[in-house]
């Protein structure tokens, strides 16, 4: 369980938040702006947005506030969104991405995470970009998590993505590959580094003293002792034995179709997953709206919103804040768990 003081009121406040509002034209500035109209109702951290104010314009004519510096954000963020606006405003389209909108994505993203590294800001809780778009501006990783790594010094092999609910917390091993590249995928020593690092990040973001893991098999049934593929034998159980032999609470390979239920979910605080859907699957039904993506592995914190840019209702005052206001909670949460222990 996770020690009771993370919010112990003697603990220093954290620094604003950095919230790069991702593809101007995808529903980041919307979900921001909405978080910060619901701060008090849903007890949210102070943050401030980093990117184009026009495209918070283009949806929202609340109270805004330009900063220069995060040190201002505090103080602004009571009365108005705070923003440290990045290069020149361009105009936008709700729904429509362009080049400009595109850089000033990834500048906003690089400029977030320098100030976080700096101690500037507490972490940063990242919106949803457009992946084509940046890769058409110059951005060469496959996602916002393996750029952030690489700024942050970490190899992107060691940059642990963890989809975390109120319900749930699972850690896909294998990630955006095809299925039929899995099983090769799989090693005793991939499935190891996964493991440490969910143990490590499950105490450090989350207070959790000895975290419990559960490990799911590959195969239908966990593979039935061989009659249904042989990885559960020759790569997840040897793996598990190791981490047991060295004292980590784990437990696998599990069949994958009883892991999810609620009795099962209360015997483990997190569940590694052997690829992409396995993960995401239960995660996106039992948590839809309040899913978090949280990196572990890093010296920074680092959420997003477990969702993508959602042009098609940009613009249409329809986007859900939920999972940024959990994203904006998780990352208040990681950030004083730090501070507790160290």
């Amino acid at each position: 369980m996770p020690s009771s003081n993370i919010t112990d009121p003697a603990l220093p406040d954290p620094a604003p938040f950095a919230v790069p509002l991702g593809d101007p034209a995808g529903i980041g500035p919307e979900i921001v702006a909405k978080s910060w109209v619901m701060r008090e109702a849903r007890g949210l951290p102070p943050f401030f947005a980093v990117g184009d104010v026009a495209s918070l314009r283009a949806v929202w004519l609340g109270p805004i506030e330009a900063i220069e510096t995060p040190a201002q954000a505090a103080a602004v963020f009571p009365r108005a969104l705070p923003v440290l606006q990045i290069g020149e405003s361009h105009p936008v389209t709700p729904g429509t991405p362009t080049q400009d909108g595109a850089r000033t994505a990834f500048q906003s993203l690089e400029v977030a995470v320098g100030l976080a590294r700096q101690g500037s800001a507490a972490g940063i809780v990242t919106a949803p970009v457009g992946k084509e778009q940046l890769y058409g501006v110059g951005f060469t990783h496959p996602g916002q998590t393996e750029f952030i790594a690489e700024r942050c010094g970490v190899s992107a092999h060691n940059a642990v993505m963890m989809l975390a609910g109120p319900s749930l917390k699972v850690v896909p091993v294998t990630i955006h590959i095809a299925l039929a590249d899995v099983s090769a995928a799989l090693t005793v020593d991939l499935i190891r580094a996964r493991a440490l690092t969910t143990v490590k990040g499950l105490q450090r973001n989350f207070g959790i003293a000895r975290p419990r893991i559960a490990v799911a098999g590959l195969n239908p049934h966990a593979g039935e002792n061989g009659a249904l593929g042989r990885e559960e034998i020759d790569v997840i159980r040897p793996a598990v034995e190791q981490l047991q032999a060295e004292g980590m609470e784990i437990v696998g390979p599990l069949s994958p179709d009883g892991m999810f239920h609620a009795r099962a979910r209360e015997t483990y605080d997190a569940a590694l997953c052997m690829y992409h859907d396995q993960a995401l699957i239960p995660i996106k039904t039992l948590n839809f709206d309040e899913g978090v993506n949280i990196t572990l592995g890093l010296p920074i914190v680092r959420t997003s919103p477990d969702h993508g840019t959602a042009f098609g209702i940009a613009g249409t005052d329809s986007a859900n804040p939920g999972a940024m206001m959990a994203a904006l909670k998780m990352a208040a949460e990681a950030a004083r768990a730090r501070l507790a222990h160290g």
